[in-house]
C-alpha cells in the first residue's frame, strides 16, 4: 500500500522481542591509516571516529565540519590498515616511540601521491628500518584498542577494536577487516606478515585457541581481478574440505557493498538481472595510471562466489563461499555521509575532484564536452552493515554476525528480515507474531534449510523504509541453484508496492509509477510502500538441487550524489554517470542443500 510522506511507520512491531536490528559501520580510517594521512591529509583520530558516529561534528581536512544527518549509529569499528599502523602519524604524535626520529623525513616523499607514499615506506620495509618497525605499529594499535574502550557504551553504543588486513597483489585487492569480539592481540597480524589471507586464518585461529575470538570481512572483492572467490587457493592448489572449513570458520560474511563500489554482482555476470548495474567501479584503485579499467570479473562479485561455491558442493561435497552479507563505507575521512544529498569526499572534497562537475561550470559557455570522468565519480556514499541480535552489546552484535544474521544497505537503514522453512504457516505474513512463528518453524537469514520434508520451502520477507529517506518499490528473492552441474539464477519480485503483483510469467513487478524530477531532485510522494510483507514458495523448487536465497530490496528511484552537486552548481548531470539509482538492501542468504 502506497502512503504519503506524513504517514510514517517503522515497523517495530514487526520486529517482535526476539531480536532488534542494529546499524553501523566496521569500515572506518582515520589519521593512523598511512594512505588517509599522507595522501589524504587527514589528522582525525579514533576518538574523532566514534564522536561522528554518535551524532557529533568533526573538522573534514578542508576545514569544514562534518556531521551525520541522520540519528547516531548503534556500533563502529575503526579500521586502520595494520601495515604500517600509525607510521606516518607518529610525526605529530609526541607521545610515539619514534616521534623526532633523526630519519623521519624519509616518511615524507617529495609528492605526497599515494603511489610516492608507497615506494617510501617499501623503501623503509627493505631496510627493515625502525621508523615503520613493531613497536611504532604496537604503540599505534594499543592507543586504537584504548580508543574503542573509551568510547563502547554497552545498550547504547558499541564499538569494537579490530583493523585492516590490506593485502594488495599487484594493485589487485585481497583486503579483510578483521574484528574482535572482546580481548585483542599484542599486535594486528598483517599483510606484511604474510601475503597470503589462508596465513591469516591460521592467525585468527590460533588467536581462538588463546581465548581471542575474531572474524575477517573480505571486501572490494569487485577489485581483485577475479583472485577474491577462485577455484583454487592462493597458491594454485584445488581447494579441499579442509580450506573451504577454515574460510568459512574465519570469513562467514563478506563487505558486498562500500564507497568503492557495490560487489553484489555484475550486468556480464547476472545479463537477466535489470538491477545488476548498480555501483559499479570502473577502474583499478591501486594503479599508477587510475584509467585502467577493471577487465576481470568472474571471481569477483559475491552472488558469483555464492554461486561457484554451490557447484563446489554439489560436486566435491564442500562449500567455501557460504558468505553472510554485510555493508559498511570504507570512507578514509574518520567518518562517511551515507546519504547522497549530503555526499562529501576525501581532500580536494569538492564536485571537480569527485567528477561530478567540470573545471569551467562557472562559466555559461563551458560544457561537459571532452571532460574525462575520473574513478572517483564511480564511488559511492558508503554502505551500512545491518545486523539482527538481542541486544547492542559487542558478544551480541559479534554472534550475530558470526551466524549471519546480517544485512547490508547502499546507505539507507532500510530494515529487512528474511526466513525460510519447509513449515512456515500459510499466514504468517498477516500473523501478530510472524516473527516468532518464523524463528519457530524456519531458519533466519544466514542459515541452512533442513532436508526436504515435504513440498517446496517458503519464505517470510519483511522490509521497512528509512523514514528519512525514499519509498520501497519491490522486495525480491534472488534464487541460485546447480542443475546438471551447472551453476543457474533467477529473480523473482515477491512483494510490490502501491497494490501491485507480480506478473506469474516474468516474476516482475508493474511499473508503480514513481519518478525523479531533475530539475530539483524531487520524488514522487505518492508512490511507493512504508513496509512490504510477504510468504513466497519457490515455484521451481528440485529438493535434488543444492540452492541458495536471498533478498533485495528496493528503493524508488532518487538523485545520485552527482547529480545533487550538478543540482547545486547549476548545470546538468555529467552525461556519463547514471543521474538517479535506486538505493537498496541485501540480506544474507539462506541455504538448502539436499539429503545423502
Amino acid at each position: 500500500m502506497a502512503l504519503a510522506a506524513s504517514v510514517l511507520t517503522l515497523g517495530l512491531a514487526a520486529e517482535g522481542p526476539e531480536r532488534n536490528a542494529y546499524f553501523g559501520d566496521t569500515h572506518i580510517h582515520t589519521a593512523f591509516s598511512m594512505d588517509a594521512f599522507m595522501a589524504m591529509g587527514v589528522r582525525t583520530t579514533p576518538d574523532d571516529a566514534y564522536d561522528y558516529a554518535k551524532g557529533k561534528a568533526i573538522p573534514h581536512t578542508d576545514g569544514t565540519m562534518l556531521q551525520l544527518s541522520d540519528a547516531p549509529l548503534d556500533f563502529l569499528m575503526v579500521s586502520d590498515h595494520a601495515e604500517y599502523l600509525g607510521v606516518n602519524r607518529s610525526q605529530i604524535d609526541p607521545t610515539s616511540p619514534t616521534h623526532g626520529h633523526p630519519d623521519a623525513e624519509l616518511l615524507t616523499p617529495a609528492s605526497s601521491s599515494l603511489a610516492d607514499v608507497l615506494d617510501s615506506i617499501r623503501s623503509l620495509a627493505a631496510q627493515d628500518h625502525e621508523l615503520i618497525g613493531a613497536e611504532v605499529i604496537t604503540d599505534a594499535w594499543q592507543k586504537i584498542v584504548a580508543s574503542a574502550e573509551r568510547h563502547n557504551d554497552p545498550g547504547t553504543f558499541t564499538t569494537f577494536s579490530g583493523y585492516e588486513y590490506t593485502l594488495s597483489v599487484g594493485g589487485r585487492h585481497l583486503h579483510r577487516n578483521v574484528v574482535f569480539r572482546g580481548p585483542v592481540p599484542d599486535r594486528p597480524f598483517s599483510a606484511r606478515d604474510s601475503d597470503d589471507p589462508e596465513d591469516l586464518w591460521t592467525w585468527l585461529d590460533g588467536q581462538r585457541e588463546q581465548g581471542i575470538e575474531a572474524l575477517a570481512i573480505p571486501h572490494n572483492m569487485n577489485q581483485s581481478d577475479g583472485l577474491a572467490f577462485m577455484e583454487t587457493t592462493w597458491k594454485g592448489i584445488p581447494i579441499d574440505a579442509a580450506w573451504a572449513e577454515k574460510r568459512m570458520r574465519n570469513e562467514p560474511i563478506a563487505e558486498m557493498t562500500q564507497q568503492k563500489g557495490t560487489s553484489e554482482t555484475h550486468p556480464s555476470l547476472s545479463p537477466n538481472d535489470e538491477w545488476a548495474d548498480f555501483q559499479i567501479v570502473r577502474y583499478y584503485l591501486n594503479r599508477r595510471d587510475n584509467t585502467d579499467p577493471i577487465s576481470v570479473f568472474k571471481g569477483g562479485y559475491w552472488r558469483d562466489a555464492l554461486l561457484s561455491g554451490l557447484e563446489m558442493q554439489a560436486s566435491s561435497g564442500f562449500n567455501p563461499f557460504q558468505l553472510g552479507a554485510i555493508g559498511a563505507s570504507d570512507s578514509h575521512s574518520t567518518g562517511a555521509p551515507y546519504r547522497e544529498d549530503s555526499h562529501f569526499s576525501s581532500r580536494p572534497n569538492t564536485p571537480v575532484s569527485r567528477g561530478s562537475a567540470y573545471p569551467e561550470h562557472a562559466d555559461p559557455n563551458a560544457s561537459w564536452e571532452g571532460f574525462w570522468t575520473p574513478r572517483q565519480a564511480t564511488h559511492g556514499t558508503g554502505g551500512l552493515a545491518g545486523v539482527w541480535a538481542e541486544e547492542n552489546t559487542r558478544e551480541s552484535l559479534y554472534d550475530a554476525m558470526r551466524r549471519r544474521e546480517t544485512f547490508g544497505t547502499s546507505g539507507p537503514r532500510i530494515r529487512v528480515r528474511f526466513f525460510g522453512g519447509f513449515g512456515l504457516p500459510e499466514d504468517i505474513a498477516e500473523a501478530s507474531d510472524s516473527i516468532a512463528q518464523a524463528y519457530a518453524h524456519g531458519v533466519p537469514m544466514g542459515g541452512m534449510l533442513p532436508d526436504v520434508t515435504e513440498g517446496a520451502p517458503s519464505f517470510l520477507v519483511w522490509a521497512a523504509r528509512d523514514p528519512h529517506e525514499g519509498w520501497l518499490q519491490r522486495t525480491q528473492v534472488i534464487k541460485g541453484w546447480v542443475e546438471d552441474g551447472e551453476a543457474h539464477e533467477a529473480v523473482y519480485d515477491v512483494a510490490c508496492s502501491d497494490g501491485l503483483s507480480p506478473d506469474p510469467a516474468t516474476h516482475r513487478c508493474p511499473d508503480n509509477g514513481a519518478r525523479v524530477n531533475l530539475a530539483d531532485c524531487s520524488i514522487t510522494r505518492d508512490k511507493g510502500a512504508v513496509e512490504l510483507t510477504s510468504h513466497w514458495r519457490d515455484p521451481d523448487f528440485d529438493p535434488g538441487e543444492h540452492a541458495f536465497y536471498y533478498v533485495r530490496v528496493l528503493e524508488n528511484p532518487s538523485c545520485r550524489w552527482s547529480t545533487w552537486d550538478t543540482l547545486r552548481l547549476g548545470i546538468p548531470p555529467n552525461p556519463d554517470l547514471q543521474a538517479t539509482h535506486q538505493e537498496r538492501a541485501w540480506s544474507s542468504p539462506i541455504w538448502y542443500e539436499p539429503g545423502p
